[in-house]
């Protein structure tokens, strides 16, 4: 594992009174607005030291090592997240200008100076916090550039003619290109943003297009068995064995995407039966992701016999989407509250009492089933878990997610990413081999039709 980046100079300033005064700002009181928004904020502002994009000379929107692209999306993810629970609009101009920047040539998250090694995933991370703005009524980038909406409808629909019924009947590969390690892994986040993405707009836009690729996806991934009848998410399978084996391992993130995909279905279909068995499926086999009720990533936490972890840099970061998800859940399927709250109110108070570390006494530790315990290691990773956990909590203290019906500010387009290239062929024509160009196929590009439709949120 690579070391941990160290903090700025600024930050060594007085560290003893900033211990002090930051100690006693952790102390949560779930009870209270006030001290869940004001924990949030010292977290936030921590996490956002790692982060160096809006310095003159550095590049918007990325983190630097040892940190890959698609964490510094899901980091302005929660940041929008932020925003929206607290209010605070600290850190939205550079959430702004990170996300615009990143957009790439198409408007689809696809940069040159990450295509040629972007996964499905990856991009899959930045649409999803473009479609979180918009569902939050994030303010709107100016009217010249690119809108939220139109971002999120764009990356699905460059992915939606990758599906490849090539091998294993369907379903998206890890990789977007031949010539990247893992493209012969059918990886299960990738199929999972996919199906997330098109519940969530089939929600916002009321198009059936978008619920029928979610179902699809939803389908195709419990026949492989990525998905099985107790609702465990496994991690991926071969597709050069048809997917015939599967990666039994355990993540977070793969069962809270598949959990908040589910309440959009839930929400779409107006409190469908099939969907509602789901729901109630899916959280019952949290249970593997947890010491009680507080969050743990089973996989790689602990699991060493001295009790240390195994956890890599993108692992750290599992919990804080599963997070995310569980809040978003809540309100797209309110019959859910009973069941999920605990989690985030146990989770908050476990997380908040490790974040006692640093030299400002404001860094979080990653094991918060252990007890009041910093455990020494420090990142966006763990400083995002423990924000998105914390500002969850006030998920009943602000409005509902909105539709285009019904409060939607940002503008969409169906036909965003229509034009995008999706093959190397058309990405990097200087600096692509010709090794490259036969082993990735182009593919075509699929034009999504909006049919007239409706849909409703379920609003606490």
């Amino acid at each position: 594992m690579k070391p941990f980046r160290r903090r700025s100079i600024l930050q060594t300033a007085l560290p003893a009174l900033l211990f002090t005064q930051n100690v006693l700002a952790l102390d949560l009181d779930l009870s209270s607005t006030d001290s869940i928004k004001g924990t949030a904020k010292i977290i936030a502002d921590e996490m956002v030291t790692y982060y160096t994009g809006y310095r003159p000379g550095d590049v918007p929107g990325n983190l630097p090592a040892p940190y890959y692209w698609w964490e510094a999306g899901a980091m302005f993810g929660a940041l929008i997240d932020y925003w929206y629970f607290t209010g605070d609009d600290s850190f939205n101009e550079i959430t702004t200008q990170a996300m615009l920047h990143q957009v790439g040539p198409n408007n689809d998250f696809m940069p040159p100076n990450q295509t040629k090694t972007e996964g499905n995933d990856d991009q899959a991370f930045w649409g999803m916090a473009a479609l979180s703005a918009a569902e939050n009524v994030f303010p709107n980038p100016p009217s010249d550039q690119p809108q939220w909406l139109a971002l999120a409808q764009a990356v699905f629909n460059t992915q939606a003619p990758r599906w490849d019924t090539s091998t294993c009947a369907g379903g998206l590969r890890w990789q977007i290109f031949a010539f990247n390690n893992g493209y012969n892994y059918k990886n299960t986040i990738s199929n999972g943003c996919f199906f997330n993405m098109g519940a969530r707009l089939a929600v916002y836009t009321g198009n059936q297009t978008y619920f029928d690729w979610a179902e699809r996806m939803w389908d195709w991934v419990s026949a492989i068995g990525l998905r099985d009848a107790q609702y465990n998410f496994y991690d991926g399978s071969d597709d050069t064995l048809n997917c015939t084996e599967l990666d039994h391992i355990q993540w977070t993130y793969n069962a809270g995407t598949f959990l908040v995909g589910a309440a959009n279905m839930y929400n779409y279909t107006n409190g469908s039966s099939v969907w509602e068995g789901h729901l109630n499926g899916i959280i019952a086999q949290l249970k593997v992701f947890m010491e009680g009720q507080i969050m743990k990533e089973s996989a790689c936490e602990g699991v060493n016999p001295d009790g240390s972890d195994t956890c890599n840099v993108d692992q750290l970061s599992f919990k804080a989407y599963l997070a995310r998800w569980i809040a978003a859940t809540i309100v797209r399927a309110p019959f859910t509250y009973p069941l999920l709250k605990p989690i985030l109110e146990q989770s908050a108070a476990a997380a908040a009492a490790t974040c006692t570390g640093g030299v400002n006494g404001t860094s979080c530790g990653t094991k918060w089933w252990k007890g009041a315990m910093y455990d020494g290691a420090t990142g966006v990773g763990q400083q995002m878990c423990a924000l998105e956990v914390i500002q969850s909590n006030l998920i009943v203290e602000v409005d509902g997610p909105v539709t285009e019906g019904t409060g939607g500010t940002s503008q969409g387009n169906p036909e965003a990413g229509g034009s995008s290239p999706i093959g190397p062929d058309d990405l990097h024509k200087h600096d692509v081999t010709a090794t490259d160009k036969a082993g990735a196929g182009i593919l075509t590009v699929l034009i999504v039709f909006f049919v007239v439709g409706g849909a409703w949120w379920l609003i606490l």
